[in-house]
């Protein structure tokens, strides 16, 4: 394992190692959201960005990406500070990490809890529906529901196991999450639920206008 880097102030005076391994971890962070140390494959990249964490950080700030570490987890995540790398969620989808999102916020500040949040599919299924009945026509199928946990997995904001029946598939919701979707507290998630749901219902009584007039 190489040393940290010192000594070195340019990317040009790199090591091709460590070059490779920067680029590594930049593609990653750009690519996957984090780099997670206890991923198979992450672990000696998760070593290097935190030996090197001050070259990491430098080089994800260029891209105008602010870099949360967690040690304790092993990992660290690449948040946008701007939108160029902002993910465009269609309803269905954003309707499921809004549910994710609460569902790790009540276990965590409420229960006690701590990361990763386990639920199976099933729970989360119930969730949404409790949540967001009024919105079941924009409910995901089962199958897209998984494909936006999987998509949910490759940025890195949960683990995602599927079971032979679909309904006991597991669920791990990482801390990530919160970062990505920034609500201060339970009162500013129901802000934003409230706005989708009244968006939609709108949306619907004005086609329903539409189809009445003569």
């Amino acid at each position: 394992m190489n040393p940290p880097i010192t000594n070195s102030n340019s990317l040009l005076r790199l090591p091709d190692a460590d070059r490779e391994r920067l680029g590594e971890a930049l593609r990653r962070l750009v690519a996957n959201g984090a780099i997670i140390g206890t991923e198979p494959g992450q672990a000696e990249l998760y070593h290097w960005a935190h030996l090197n964490q001050d070259w990491t950080e430098e080089v994800a700030a260029l891209l105008d990406l602010k870099l949360f570490w967690d040690h304790e987890l092993r990992l660290v995540q690449a948040v946008p500070q701007s939108g160029a790398f902002t993910l465009r969620m269609k309803l269905d989808a954003t309707l499921v990490l809004l549910t994710l999102w609460y569902e790790f916020d009540m276990a965590v500040r409420d229960r006690g809890e701590a990361p990763p949040i386990r639920i199976t599919v099933a729970q989360l299924n119930d969730s949404l529906k409790t949540k967001f009945e009024p919105l079941r026509k924009s409910l995901p199928s089962p199958t897209r529901l998984v494909e936006i946990l999987r998509l949910a997995q490759r940025k890195s904001l949960l683990h995602f196991t599927a079971a032979l029946q679909a309904a006991e598939s597991g669920i791990e919701i990482l801390p990530t999450l919160k970062r990505v979707i920034p609500f201060q507290d339970l009162a500013d998630w129901t802000r934003h639920a409230e706005r989708h749901l009244a968006a939609v219902l709108e949306k619907e009584d004005d086609e329903i206008e539409e189809e009445d007039a003569p």
